[in-house]
């Protein structure tokens, strides 16, 4: 594979990340700092000024607005007095929370998503992320290898707005020449923040739980493959993909990313290894039919052709770093 040449790099030097708190967000303001020390990052949050100073000291520093993603007129202030050259739009209901209430899923899904496109292009914002997953795929699919260009019939209204943001950031790349980008993460893997309701969430509760009691009832059934990814590689698609020079990209707001895929019976005999004596039982609920449409591995050759990615943990390396972290942090 042809490296890219760093030149083709062009840097983030004012950023606001909406949805800064959630399980992505928080990490990735940080990652972003350290990354890029010379940037300047503003996040906001649904969550209170008092909340995210109590909650969040790693990152108490950055410059913080309390926003309601749907509040366009407060997220229009923000962007006209901070004049971001790009945003991180992370502010979002996960699949299974969204499941609970679909209209609601919708319009902060939806609706905070062209606040965030229609500020962006009113006020000269040069780049927008906006995160798309393995959620926008259903019926219909090749479970195994699930092909960049595929069918798409999600099965959640999380989904349906996933979808929709992949064509409303293709969208403003055509109408306005806004240059939109977007990953369809798989489920996401970390020791510092919890998840936020999503259908992987399993992969997380169940280290906290082999720690901390020894035991876990998963909500999946034993043999549910599903792409994972380690947040670290997450983070680091997430900027190498923005850091990349536009005129390198074939695609834009809906690229396949993967780094490893198991089931929970796997993760479980892995951990097992480092805990002998854990267990682990099943009672699959609501979220399994959820899982049952989304793919068991993805393909993404086109991430790793147009900007070079590469994955860094697999599911034993991924392991060991979560438990040798969690046992610190509980």
């Amino acid at each position: 594979m042809q490296k890219i040449n760093k030149k083709r790099y062009k840097s983030m030097n004012k950023i606001l990340i909406t949805g800064a708190l959630g399980q992505i967000g928080s990490e990735l303001c940080y990652y972003i700092s350290q990354r890029l020390p010379n940037s300047q990052i503003i996040i906001s949050d649904i969550k209170s000024p008092e909340d995210f100073k109590a909650n969040y000291p790693k990152i108490n520093d950055f410059k913080y607005y309390q926003l309601n993603i749907m509040d366009n007129q407060k997220l229009e202030d923000i962007i006209q007095n901070e004049a971001p050259d790009t945003i991180f739009h992370l502010a979002a209901l996960l699949s299974a929370t969204g499941e609970k209430d679909p209209n609601y899923c919708w319009d902060v899904n939806m609706q905070g998503t062209l606040n965030v496109l229609n500020n962006s292009v009113k006020y000269n914002v040069k780049k927008v992320f906006i995160p798309s997953s393995i959620a926008v795929w259903g019926s219909g699919i090749a479970k195994n290898n699930t092909p960049q260009e595929s069918v798409l019939k999600p099965t959640t209204m999380y989904g349906i707005t996933k979808v929709a943001g992949e064509l409303l950031a293709d969208y403003y790349v055509a109408k306005f020449n806004l240059d939109c980008r977007g990953l369809r993460y798989p489920g996401i893997i970390s020791s510092e923040t919890l998840p936020g309701g999503g259908t992987t969430d399993y992969a997380v509760e169940i280290f906290y739980e082999a720690i901390k009691n020894k035991k876990y009832n998963c909500f999946l059934d034993k043999d549910t493959f599903l792409p994972m990814m380690y947040m670290p590689d997450c983070l680091k698609a997430t900027v190498d993909l923005m850091l990349t020079d536009f005129e390198y990209l074939k695609h834009h707001g809906d690229f396949n990313l993967s780094a490893m895929s198991f089931s929970p019976e796997e993760l479980a005999n892995e951990i097992k290894k480092h805990i002998p004596e854990f267990e682990i039982t099943y009672n699959p609920d609501f979220r399994q039919k959820i899982a049952d449409s989304w793919p068991s591995s993805i393909d993404d050759i086109s991430a790793r052709t147009e900007w070079n990615w590469l994955p860094e943990y697999n599911l034993e390396t991924m392991t060991l770093d979560m438990i040798n972290k969690l046992k610190l942090k509980l």
